[in-house]
């Protein structure tokens, strides 16, 4: 009989494609994680991993981690249902987001609003968001670029122009635009690759056969802003940010591109139990006047 742990293993080892890695993670030994996948394959009739150098997940691997991740979801999903009926509550709500900084707001407020929920805040990459949902492991992602990924559902938050950030004393600071031929040069202070606003960077650069020359990586938008301030170079910046109250002086100016936007999307399970909490705190982030 398949043993779910069996499935938990299989799927880090179908996300690392890496056996020693994944036995780290797990704290397991890899001979016994190297065991148990192999008995999962034996059950299964099928081998799941192409083993003829790296590791790597093959098409029956990639059929069933699908499989397993909503076997695995359903299970989670049942678990704090029954928890929330038999404490007769909204239960808790688990949010994942790329950024935190355009969220203050609705968060605030639903916060002063159910003051008992419990709240879990994930910082996540986009690309690993439909896998926590389809796991239930996270009931609602916020991301400002697509999440490929079947059984999901979405809503569109915002969507606004991104702009180009400079300290004070840059040579750009008293334009009103700027066009991206004329930042081939420019040393760009910019967030880690895969992140929404690298892959932008990367992509306006790319249609003009450019290649961003990037000196600084950073992970927050408020750490992004003080680099540039100090003077390490410019970079892209939403123009919901241009609220936010940064520490250092900076100059926002337009890009003259009409591909030089952000959506702003939320994301969940299309046939998961969302909690009452998580019921609650989507449609506070739909409700919110982001145009406001």
């Amino acid at each position: 009989m398949m043993e779910l742990n069996a499935l938990r293993q299989f799927l880090v080892v179908a996300r690392l494609e890496h056996l020693s890695r994944a036995a780290e993670e797990l704290r397991v030994a890899q001979p016994s994680l190297s065991r148990t996948i192999a008995r999962l394959e034996g059950e299964l009739g099928a081998p799941l991993f192409d083993r003829s150098g790296r590791l790597r997940l093959n098409d029956a691997g990639r059929l069933f981690r699908g499989y397993a991740e909503r076997c695995l979801g359903e299970l989670e999903a049942g678990r704090r249902a029954v928890a929330e009926a038999a404490g007769e509550g909204l239960g808790a709500v688990r949010l994942a987001s790329e950024t935190f900084l355009t969220l203050t707001g609705p968060l605030a407020a639903y916060k002063r609003a159910h003051p008992r929920v419990e709240t879990e805040l994930r910082w996540m990459p986009a690309e690993d968001m439909g896998r926590h949902l389809r796991a239930r492991e996270v009931d609602l992602c916020v991301a400002s670029q697509p999440i490929h990924a079947d059984g999901l559902e979405s809503a569109r938050l915002l969507e606004e122009e991104v702009g180009l950030a400079v300290p004070s004393g840059h040579r750009l600071a008293g334009r009103a635009s700027v066009g991206i031929e004329e930042l081939a040069g420019e040393s760009f202070v910019a967030a880690r690759g895969g992140h929404w606003q690298r892959r932008l960077l990367e992509r306006l650069f790319a249609a003009r056969g450019l290649t961003p020359r990037v000196v600084c990586e950073a992970d927050e938008s408020g750490a992004i802003a003080d680099l540039i301030g100090a003077g390490l170079g410019v970079g892209l910046v939403p123009a919901f940010a241009r609220r936010a109250v940064w520490s250092v002086p900076l100059v926002w100016i337009a890009v003259d591109s009409p591909d030089c936007r952000r959506t702003l999307t939320l994301f969940w399970a299309a046939d998961g139990h969302l909690s009452g909490a998580a019921r609650l705190m989507r449609s506070a982030i739909t409700g919110w006047d982001w145009a406001g």
